[in-house]
C-alpha cells in the first residue's frame, strides 16, 4: 500500500485549509502537480509546495509530518483511506468525513468531525470545543462514525449530534451533550458540569457528573440489557480502542425534561 507523504517545512503564520488533501482528490496526480495545489481561497492563498515537501506515492494513505494548530480541516471530506498526523492540528479536522480513518498523534482544535457520517477520529491528545457539533448554519453535528480521544475534549461536544459515538479516556468539558438529538457520548473519567442541555434524544455515559442540572430525573439503577449488548459491539468494533466494559448495573438520569426529555445519562460509578 503506498504513501503519500508531506513534511512541514516551517510553521505557517495563518491558518491554512489542507481539506484538498485527502486520498481520492490527489488519486492519479504527479507529485509536482500536488505542490501546485491552492491551500484555500484568496489571493494569498499558499500552494501545497509552499508549505510542504511532497515525496511518496498518491495511494490510500497520507502521511502529514511537523503539523501545527494553524493546518485546519485535516481530513475533511476524507471518503477513504488513512490519513496520520504526527502532531498538532487546528479546527475543523474530519468535517463531514463519509469514511476511512483519521489518526492524530497530537491534540485537535474545535469542530472535530462536525457533520461527519461515517468513518474513525482517533486523536492521541486532546480535543477543543464543539466536538462533534453544529458551527453557524448547520442543521446537526455528529451524523455518523465514531471518534476516540485519549484526552479531555472540550466544551459544548456533541452539540445537536444526531448519530455517532465518541469516546473518550479523559473528561468531557462543560455542557457535552447540548441539545443533542441522538447518538453516544461514553467517557472513563466524567462528565464537567451541566451535561445534557436541552437534550432530547441520545445516550451520555460515565462514571460522574460535577454539577447536574435540575432538569434530570433520578430514575435509579437498572440493568438494561441493550447496554450489554452495546459493550459488545463497542468491543468487537473498536478493538483496543475500546472503553471499559459498562457494569451490570448502572444509575440512570432522565433528561433534559425542559424539552422532550427523552435522553438519559447513566452513571457507571
Amino acid at each position: 500500500m503506498s504513501t503519500l507523504s508531506f513534511t512541514l517545512l516551517s510553521a505557517p503564520k495563518q491558518a491554512v485549509n489542507l481539506s484538498a488533501l485527502i486520498p481520492s482528490k490527489l488519486a492519479g496526480l504527479s507529485n509536482g502537480a500536488i505542490e501546485q495545489i491552492v491551500l484555500g481561497d484568496g489571493a494569498h492563498a499558499p500552494r501545497v509546495g509552499d508549505l510542504f515537501t511532497v515525496s511518496g506515492t498518491p495511494g490510500d494513505e497520507i502521511a502529514i509530518s511537523g503539523a501545527s494548530p494553524l493546518l485546519d480541516y485535516v481530513g475533511a471530506g476524507l471518503d477513504a483511506g488513512t490519513i496520520t498526523v504526527e502532531g498538532n492540528v487546528g479546527n475543523h479536522a474530519g468535517r463531514g468525513m463519509k469514511g476511512g480513518k483519521i489518526v492524530i498523534a497530537g491534540d485537535a482544535g474545535s469542530y472535530l468531525a462536525s457533520t461527519a457520517t461515517g468513518g474513525l477520529v482517533h486523536v492521541k491528545g486532546s480535543a477543543g470545543d464543539f466536538l462533534g457539533g453544529t458551527r453557524p448554519g448547520d442543521r446537526f453535528g455528529l451524523l455518523g462514525g465514531t471518534v476516540v480521544v485519549e484526552g479531555n475534549i472540550g466544551q459544548r461536544a456533541g452539540e445537536r449530534m444526531r448519530r455517532g459515538m465518541v469516546v473518550t479516556r479523559g473528561k468531557f468539558g462543560p455542557a457535552a451533550g447540548s441539545r443533542m438529538v441522538g447518538g453516544t457520548l461514553w467517557t472513563e473519567a466524567g462528565f464537567g458540569p451541566r451535561p445534557g442541555p436541552l437534550l432530547r434524544r441520545g445516550t451520555l455515559i460515565g462514571p460522574s457528573v460535577d454539577e447536574l442540572l435540575p432538569t434530570f430525573a433520578d430514575c435509579g439503577r437498572i440493568d438494561p440489557v441493550i447496554l450489554r449488548i452495546l459493550s459488545r459491539y463497542v468491543a468487537e468494533t473498536l478493538g483496543a480502542l475500546a472503553p471499559k466494559a459498562l457494569p451490570p448495573m448502572v444509575r440512570k438520569l432522565a433528561g433534559d425534561r425542559a424539552t422532550i426529555g427523552k435522553g438519559e445519562i447513566l452513571l457507571t460509578a
